[in-house]
């Protein structure tokens, strides 16, 4: 059974940081894309950062620069140090595992999500 969890979700003021991990069971994480996509209120899931199991890292242009997306094989887990956090960084996070590192579609094993709420 495949499980992906997310953490270090919660409040923050803006500029403010948080670190988002997510740890997985049931795959062979080694090999896998990991990626971290977010959704408000209203809108499309949209791709945030990813990473390819060779270690190239992918990010949208809206967090270039803020974020960073790494992983640690030896413990199934991929992180999100997520700084200078802005409103509209909030949304829900979701976690995505696969096997290509094509980040346009909504392919793999997701998460189920943690808030992230950037507010004063």
């Amino acid at each position: 059974q495949v499980q992906l969890v997310e953490s270090g979700g919660g409040l923050v003021q803006p500029g403010g940081s948080l670190r988002l991990s997510c740890t997985t069971s049931g795959i062979s994480f080694s090999i896998n894309a990991m990626g971290w996509y977010r959704q408000a209120p209203g809108t499309k899931r949209e791709f945030v950062a990813g990473i390819t199991s060779s270690g190239t890292t992918t990010y949208a242009d809206s967090v270039k620069g803020r974020f960073t997306i790494s992983r640690d094989n030896a413990k199934n887990t991929v992180h999100l140090q997520m700084n200078s956090l802005k409103f509209e960084d909030t949304a829900v996070y979701y976690c995505n595992a696969r096997l290509s590192g094509v980040w346009s579609n909504y392919y793999g094993y997701w998460g189920q999500g943690t808030q992230v709420t950037v507010s004063s």
